[in-house]
């Protein structure tokens, strides 16, 4: 189901099966789970090229109102992604996703399965967000924290290695 005023670029796959597969003992295979699901665009919205969007398994794939999405994006079964987030080029969203209104995903963010991020917060280029994201926190690194203090870190880790260095000559 689309939206009005939606617009869709080249390239982009919308609505094909996500990637659902049980691990059966007995035959020692992967078989296949079947994807039922919908994606649902509201309105507003803007697809960048060569962006895949999969259909829900058992729930639907949803993105609300006023999404700006790059190109080479990935929203995989299931995610929810709330009114005005903006997701930058090649970011990957695992399934069952929970993305929060005004969301920044910065270029490529990978989101691990299941996770929850919270409305107005921002994700620094490259991280890895392995874990849920309160309301308005900003993250970066992998795996992604709090973003000063990825850069206390940092700064401490710099200082760590000058020392070091400067100790052994």
């Amino acid at each position: 189901k689309i939206g009005n005023n939606t617009i869709i670029h080249q390239g982009a796959s919308i609505g094909q099966d996500g990637f659902g597969y049980v691990y059966d003992k007995a035959s020692s295979m992967h078989s296949k789970i079947p994807q039922l699901g919908r994606v649902i665009i509201d309105n507003d919205v803007e697809i960048g090229a060569n962006t895949t969007i999969d259909r829900g398994s058992l729930n639907d794939t949803v993105i609300a109102d006023g999404c700006r999405i790059g190109d080479l994006v990935h929203i995989a079964h299931n995610v929810k992604i709330g009114r005005r987030t903006i997701i930058i080029a090649q970011v990957g969203i695992s399934g069952s996703c929970t993305i929060g209104e005004d969301v920044v995903l910065a270029g490529q963010v990978g989101v691990a399965d299941h996770v929850v991020i919270g409305s107005k917060a921002r994700i620094a280029a490259k991280s890895g967000v392995i874990k849920d994201v309160a309301e308005g926190e900003s993250v970066m690194g992998y795996p992604a924290k709090p973003i000063k203090r990825f850069w206390r870190e940092t700064v401490a880790l710099g200082r760590l290695i000058r020392n070091t260095n400067s100790n052994s000559k």
